[in-house]
């Protein structure tokens, strides 16, 4: 019975390390911040029920949506490639073929009205102080601005829900512009592609190159956020859950003055992009979790045989 209070005793004092000192250590040290689901309540909901017949019109004519962007779900590529893009805007901006998929609707339609507000970089683009934001807002296409917004809107969401947005181009679209993936052989202007050195040069021309473009593309891209993004590949395991949903929801909240724009993703794009970083950035979970109970099922039994071992050879001491 002496080793069975020796064992209560330190099983106590962990618990309560664990679950009592620790956390309070950690709210110490790091503000909590509450989630909000993703629901954007600062931004209002439209009035208005959009026509995505008339939405269509609007992007590719008078809202001049691809003057900027592609939209590769109609074979509409984009005017210029994403080293050019960066170049011109500071990154690349992203296909709009699945945006109606991931973005928020109240986000959606607010990104268009108004970029900075919509992505919270308002204390970065201040327009009295000339600094634009290098997403031209939509003014209208002379009619109500509103309705127009809203059928613009509702055309993207229909193309949007006809794509497969796996988490993997949910990624893509929502942080692969402005971060790289290591692990998963993805930069911010793709997917290294697999080439072989020359036999005779032993040089591999064609990864120079790339590598060039993937420089450039990244010296534009740190001019425009002041710093280039970190690499994504861990950061699953370097940061809380709770952390990486509401720095996503609302970067601000966590790091006030970032340079970092809010996404705008809505719950379920949020979850894509976290399942992508956990496949990428920790593959071995699904097998830690299912080993866990089988580790823990044999040092229950271990310490029932090792009790009953102990009891049988010094039960004559005692």
């Amino acid at each position: 019975m002496k080793e069975l209070k020796i064992l209560a005793v330190v099983v106590f004092f962990s618990l309560v390390t664990y679950y009592g000192v620790e956390p309070y250590a950690h709210s110490q040290m790091h503000k909590h911040v509450e989630g909000h689901g993703f629901a954007y309540a600062d931004l209002n909901a439209s009035t208005k029920k959009g026509n995505a017949e008339k939405g269509k019109e609007l992007v590719m004519g008078a809202g001049a949506c691809l003057g900027c962007h592609s939209l590769n779900a109609e074979n509409m590529p984009a005017p210029m490639d994403a080293v050019s893009a960066a170049g011109a805007y500071g990154v690349n901006p992203p296909d709009l073929s699945v945006v109606g998929a991931l973005l928020d609707e109240k986000f959606l339609a607010d990104l268009i009205a108004n970029p900075a507000h919509a992505l919270k970089v308002e204390h970065k683009f201040d327009v009295n102080a000339g600094k634009m934001h290098p997403m031209v807002a939509f003014f209208g296409a002379g009619g109500d601005k509103d309705q127009e917004i809203a059928d613009m809107v509702a055309y993207l969401k229909e193309i949007g829900e006809k794509q497969k947005v796996t988490p993997k181009v949910a990624y893509e679209n929502a942080c692969g512009r402005c971060h790289a993936m290591r692990y998963a052989k993805w930069t911010q202007i793709g997917s290294v592609p697999k080439t072989k050195p020359n036999i005779t040069t032993h040089q591999d021309i064609e990864k120079l190159k790339f590598d060039q473009q993937v420089a450039t593309y990244q010296e534009s891209l740190a001019k425009y956020m002041g710093k280039l993004p970190p690499d994504l590949s861990i950061m699953i395991r370097a940061r809380s859950k709770h952390f990486m949903e509401t720095f996503v929801e609302d970067p601000q909240s966590q790091l006030t003055g970032t340079a970092m724009p809010r996404v705008g993703l809505t719950k379920e794009g949020y979850e894509k992009v976290e399942a992508y970083l956990e496949e990428i950035g920790d593959p071995s979970k699904p097998h830690r979790e299912a080993v866990g109970p089988w580790v823990l099922g044999f040092f229950f039994i271990f310490m029932i045989l090792a009790y009953l071992w102990k009891q049988a050879h010094w039960r004559d001491l005692h």
